[in-house]
């Protein structure tokens, strides 16, 4: 969403994002190597947090053999959808799936609301890679 645009005619506040699709960015951002694993702890729960130490020191979602926007760099890796489905109040999984250099990787993912009205991440899976 642009600047000035709202929900409404005359709403210049911008659109909350869904927590699944911030959720995707956000482990993106992990699995790609430009956040630390750590910086998941508050917004992970269960098995969730291991999940990511095993998955995370590999760069997974890296972007490899694209040139970027200068030599000797890879284009940043781009959530190219999400989606979500609630399970029960409180409880979705969702599915992202990320073009990274000229691949096509999906992630799956589970989350759940707490106690104090946040969502965290319960569960992480990456497809295969081709």
């Amino acid at each position: 969403m642009r600047p000035g645009e709202g929900t409404r005619p005359g709403d210049t506040r911008p659109r909350a994002l869904p927590p699944h699709v911030l959720f995707a960015e956000r482990l993106l951002a992990v699995l790609t190597g430009e956040r630390p694993v750590h910086w998941m702890l508050g917004q992970t729960i269960g098995e969730a947090y291991e999940q990511l130490i095993r998955l995370a020191p590999a760069n997974p979602l890296r972007a490899t053999g694209v040139a970027g926007p200068s030599p000797g760099r890879h284009a940043r890796p781009v959530l190219r959808h999400c989606a979500g489905s609630p399970l029960r109040p409180g409880v979705v999984e969702a599915y992202a799936s990320v073009t990274a250099g000229g691949r096509v990787r999906a992630m799956a993912f589970r989350l759940e609301l707490g106690a104090d009205r946040r969502w965290r991440c319960a569960a992480v899976e990456l497809g295969p890679t081709a």
